[in-house]
Order: C-alpha cells, then sequence, then structure tokens
C-alpha cells in the first residue's frame, strides 16, 4: 500500500505519526486540506463554484469548514470552548519578521507558543529543513471574482508541506529560492498587502506558511472583519506623530483593517482595538509620521531569532 503512495504522503503521515494529537481522523483531514486546497478554502470561503450548487448543504458544511459568524465569539487568552478559529489561525506579522522567518538557515524547535499564539491549538513551529520553500497560487484569489494580482503569493515553508505541496499541486506551486521568497514579500508588501504566519491543527499543529492578504479576497481577513478570532495581533500597534502628520489619507487607503480615520483636526488617529500592527501603513506614510511600538495588550510578536 505504502507503494502507491507519493513520497511526500508518506512524509506527511510520518511526520503525523509523531505528533501529540495524532488521530487518523485528524490526520485525513490535513490530508484533505493540502491536497485539494483549492476544494477546501474555496468551499470554507463560500465563492467555490461547487458551494453555490450545493447551497441546501450549507449547515453540514459550516460545521466542516470556518464557522458561522453567529457561531462565534471574540478570543481572549481565557476562552473557555473550542472553536475552528483555534485549529486554523494567523499570526500578523510585520515584514521583518517575515523576513526572519524566511532567512533561517538552521531547524526551528518552538514547541509551545502559547502567549504568542494565544489559541488552544496549533501554535508550534516545529521547522524541518526551512531552505525547502514553494510557492503556491494563492486558493483565496483563486475564486474570487476580479481577485488581486498576482496569484503566487502564499509561501509554504519547511517539511514535509513544501514538498507534499510541489508534488501534489505542480501547476499551480513551484519550488522558490529565500531571494525568490524575500522578493515576494517585498512587493506584497509595496503593494499594501498583509503577512500572516499560518498555522492549522490538520497541519500537524503548527506553523507552515506564510501567506500575503488583502482583506477584499483572503478569507481570513475577512472573517476576522467578522468577529470570528481567526487572526491575532502582531503584538504592535500603529502610532501617529500629530505633529508630523499632515492629514494626507495615504496611509488610510491601504489599511486593510480599517483602523485609521481622520481626527477632528483632520489629522490620521489610529482606532487601537482594530489595529493589527501590520505595519503597512509605516511605509506608506509619505511624512514618516508613523511608527510601530510594542503594546502589551496585543501580545508578544512572534520571533524566531530569539
Amino acid at each position: 500500500m505504502s507503494s502507491l503512495l507519493k513520497p511526500s504522503t508518506r512524509a506527511f503521515f510520518k511526520e503525523w505519526r509523531k505528533a501529540p494529537n495524532y488521530s487518523l481522523i485528524n490526520f485525513m483531514h490535513g490530508y484533505l486540506y493540502a491536497r485539494w486546497p483549492y476544494l477546501y478554502i474555496g468551499m470554507g470561503k463560500g465563492d467555490h463554484p461547487l458551494r453555490k450548487k450545493l447551497s441546501f448543504l450549507n449547515p453540514l458544511i459550516d460545521r466542516l469548514f470556518p464557522p458561522h459568524p453567529l457561531r462565534s465569539s471574540q478570543h481572549s487568552l481565557t476562552q473557555p470552548s473550542y472553536t475552528h478559529a483555534d485549529g486554523y489561525h494567523g499570526k500578523v506579522i510585520p515584514l521583518e519578521t517575515a523576513r526572519e522567518i524566511i532567512s533561517v538557515k538552521e531547524p526551528i524547535r518552538m514547541p509551545d507558543l502559547e502567549q504568542v499564539i494565544p489559541y488552544t491549538q496549533a501554535r508550534a513551529i516545529l521547522e524541518q529543513d526551512p531552505d525547502h520553500i514553494a510557492v503556491l497560487d494563492c486558493p483565496c484569489r483563486a475564486y474570487q471574482e476580479n481577485p488581486c494580482l498576482p496569484m503566487e503569493v502564499c509561501i509554504i515553508v519547511g517539511e514535509p508541506f513544501a514538498s507534499f505541496i510541489t508534488e501534489h499541486e505542480p501547476k499551480k506551486s513551484r519550488w522558490i529560492s529565500r531571494d525568490d521568497a524575500l522578493q515576494i514579500l517585498e512587493e506584497e508588501d509595496r503593494r499594501g498587502h498583509v503577512h500572516h504566519a499560518f498555522f492549522k491543527e490538520a497541519m500537524i499543529g503548527r506553523f507552515y506558511a506564510i501567506c500575503n492578504c488583502c482583506s477584499c479576497c483572503c478569507g481570513a481577513m475577512k472573517f476576522h472583519m467578522q468577529g470570528i478570532p481567526m487572526l491575532v495581533s502582531s503584538g504592535y500597534l500603529a502610532v501617529v506623530d500629530q505633529d508630523q502628520c499632515v492629514g494626507c489619507g495615504v496611509c488610510q487607503e491601504y489599511c486593510q483593517f480599517k483602523a485609521l480615520d481622520f481626527n477632528e483636526e483632520n489629522l490620521t488617529f489610529v482606532n487601537e482595538s482594530l489595529c493589527m500592527g501590520c505595519g503597512i501603513c509605516v511605509s506608506k506614510c509619505p511624512q514618516e509620521a508613523i511608527t510601530l511600538r510594542l503594546e502589551a495588550s496585543k501580545g508578544i510578536p512572534l520571533s524566531v531569532n530569539g
């Protein structure tokens, strides 16, 4: 039987067998997600053609894929109940952190990031072969009407994930170098798209990808804006120097979380409850009036360099 499986599938299963939460159901969930990401995410977002044809099954599908807004509550460190968002979520990261993750040359072992990733599941970085990097056409953009371009923006990092994706999605993925990955990050940053480190319980309970997201296409960002706790803050907060701000509004055009607005003096102010500390506004401000500062109430930043 094992001879019929692709090498990456065998490696994926082998890694799953080592996982503390291993079960055949969890493995099959992970296999379904990684093997058919466009079907899985398209169904979850609701824009896959099959989802539209099977609308009468929506109550059942909502139980299998990301949750309906009415069934979710705002996540907190003390949230007692488990939701789908605990097993599939992203950590907002500034460009510099994304660069750090891509640039690591040694295997990383960070088995429990409870303070950094405050979810009940999927909060580890156990990165093998960090130089094995692939890029995948974004599943969130795949079925989106008039999607943002380019499509190649989902960066799969380490094993067994990169090999699995490239072996099973050869037409929609390819191997890339670290320099290629850094170029994708920087180009997406210039477009104003937000970097997320994604974790998923079904992906052996750990980090597997850096996605470069826009609120118009990204499923996780859409759910976040609806109150579903699928994203956590970078741990930073944007701060506007009112003496330097001229009220041009450029930063507001790029804010994916709608956290920037004008105050009574027609200068930009930050809605702290909405700001996720992505840092896009910092690079977009022509006056260099915006900085990021550590904010304890927003959690602890993700760092792979200690």
